[in-house]
């Protein structure tokens, strides 16, 4: 998911429907507006699918105010539907607020048992309404106290844009593994799941969000408050290898300086002879760029990807992604027939896609197809956003890389290291792992009361 606040701007909807479309890579399932006006009143309109599919008939004419708050879904199966689609709103006697997030709370079961036996009712499957949960039950009428106090009860890798009628609050969990970042506007401020946003917007970028870091925007500035002290920078190495559009900066590196980086390291590593390098629309072309001026190997644009197709991992049905690898990518037959490949892409997670691409390969006429990861074997599930939820689904939880060659049908199969996928990032010296590791940087509770 991506989620998006503005506050102290004229037309802040208007502002936040642009700046969302920078974000529409991090979800494609639904997205959602919510405003507050000048007279304290709610304003709010969601839907499914893509924004140009949601706001049609000129709704955001009817999200007036200077501050609001915005998101883009991306979920799994098990929370699909509009019910869940974001930003959620909630009432209050201390006062009605919004709320948006992205990432995962790793002990939501046990949040959500705990608010069960206090009388909640719970409306969605989101880890925002859990969050809206326990700043409700809070007795503390400070806001910002309570806030603190609920987000010291959650656990995870996470982002929330929390809006009440007067002021906007944006958090970052305690360990860095989701980015959010704020930017100048005028005299207002933005804040966005990535810093690509803010150029369509009009936004200067100013900094990260610190990890365990509370932001409060409003009619006195900029405030920051930290609700932990345990603080670490665990960015998630995905966010850098996939999810990131590559004009974003996130913990103070670039992400196609990381890709292209990766690249580099990726033949130094795994060297192959073959007449051209291709890389797989969109988030590998950078890494492949990379990998053809280490290994003076021409550079070729020898699939083309069709416009107006989704991301076919971040679909929540796998014969939907299935499908979806068909529309997506055409071979260039011209230019890969008769030619020994580098494939370059930027993850292998099920195996699906590549193995259809080396196919659509072959039948183009490359007589070698040699695939090139630039990232680690990924062998353990995630727990903080990416939706892997089984091991079985991993193309490399249970095979060695010459098993995982055949399942592709691949000539040869390299990976990136772990090492090289941490020294490529200039900003996050220790960035999550954990799917290639299975080294978690935080605890996993559930696995914690399965071993009691």
């Amino acid at each position: 998911m991506g989620v998006l606040a503005v506050y102290g701007v004229p037309s802040a909807s208007t502002l936040i429907y642009y700046g969302l479309h920078n974000l529409q890579h991090r979800g494609q399932e639904g997205g959602g507006i919510i405003t507050f006006d000048e007279k304290g009143e709610c304003h709010r309109y969601r839907g499914q699918g893509l924004l140009s599919e949601i706001f049609t008939n000129g709704e955001l004419n009817h999200l007036p105010g200077s501050m609001g708050i915005g998101s883009v879904k991306y979920a799994n199966a098990a929370k699909g539907g509009l019910d869940n689609v974001e930003p959620l709103y909630f009432h209050h006697h201390a006062g009605d607020f919004a709320i948006a997030g992205e990432g995962n709370l790793i002990n939501a079961r046990q949040v959500s048992e705990y608010l069960d036996r206090h009388g909640a009712i719970f409306q969605t499957n989101t880890d925002s309404e859990l969050l809206a949960h326990l700043i409700k039950k809070s007795n503390k009428e400070d806001r910002i106290q309570t806030i603190v106090k609920a987000l010291n009860m959650i656990e995870g890798g996470f982002t929330f844009v929390i809006m009440t009628q007067n002021r906007i609050y944006a958090c970052r969990d305690k360990y860095g593994i989701k980015p959010l970042c704020v930017g100048k506007m005028g005299d207002g401020y933005a804040v966005s799941s990535e810093s690509c946003a803010f150029e369509i917007m009009g936004a200067e970028f100013i900094r990260d969000v610190e990890p365990g870091e509370i932001l409060t925007l409003d009619r006195h500035g900029m405030r920051s408050t930290l609700y932990s002290h345990f603080n670490r920078h665990r960015m998630c190495a995905m966010e850098y290898i996939y999810f990131a559009r590559p004009d974003s900066d996130i913990d103070g590196c670039n992400v196609h300086a990381y890709r292209k980086e990766a690249g580099r390291r990726l033949y130094r590593e795994c060297p192959v002879e073959a007449d051209m390098v291709v890389g797989v629309p969109e988030s590998s072309l950078s890494a492949a760029m990379g990998y053809a001026e280490e290994s003076g190997i021409p550079y070729e644009m020898g699939l083309v990807k069709h416009k107006y197709v989704g991301r076919t991992f971040i679909e929540p049905v796998q014969s939907v992604r299935e499908l979806g690898v068909k529309m997506k990518l055409s071979p260039v037959r011209s230019i890969v027939k008769g030619k020994r490949i580098v494939l370059v892409d930027d993850s292998i997670v099920r195996g699906t896609t590549s193995l259809k691409i080396v196919k659509l390969l072959r039948e183009a006429g490359a007589t070698e197809v040699h695939v090139r990861i630039a990232s680690p074997m990924m062998r353990f599930t995630c727990h903080y956003g990416v939706d892997t939820s089984t091991p079985e689904e991993l193309l490399c939880s249970h095979r060695t890389l010459e098993q995982a060659r055949e399942a592709i049908g691949a000539d040869s199969l390299g990976y990136l290291s772990p090492e090289s996928t941490r020294d490529s990032c200039f900003g996050c010296a220790d960035p999550c792992q954990a799917c290639f590791t299975g080294e978690y940087p935080t605890l996993l509770y559930d696995e914690m009361v399965e071993n009691d």
